[in-house]
């Protein structure tokens, strides 16, 4: 029903007005991007942000000053991602 609405918007409105199908094109939109991501992607949001925040913990704690900047460096949360996704069950 999303997609008929949303196929619906594109051929019909040139201007969205209403609040509700502004809502009911949002949550279509919404569900779209998700589905739209990779599986890497999806991983690093969810499992590599927190390795990656842990493991700079870890090299603070051992006195390593340039840690703090690994929390938030996108490659390392994918190697992290990546490795993660090979490691055996």
């Amino acid at each position: 029903m999303e997609r008929a609405c949303l196929d619906l918007a594109i051929i019909v409105v040139e201007r969205v007005r209403s609040r509700l199908l502004q809502g009911l094109l949002s949550s279509a939109l919404k569900k779209l991007e998700e589905a739209m991501e990779s599986k890497v992607q999806r991983l690093m949001s969810e499992i590599g942000n927190d390795l990656a925040t842990q493991l700079s913990q870890i090299a603070k704690c051992w006195g390593n000053k340039s840690a703090t900047k690994w929390a938030k460096d996108a490659g390392f949360k994918q190697y992290l991602t990546i490795t993660y996704m090979n490691a055996p069950p």
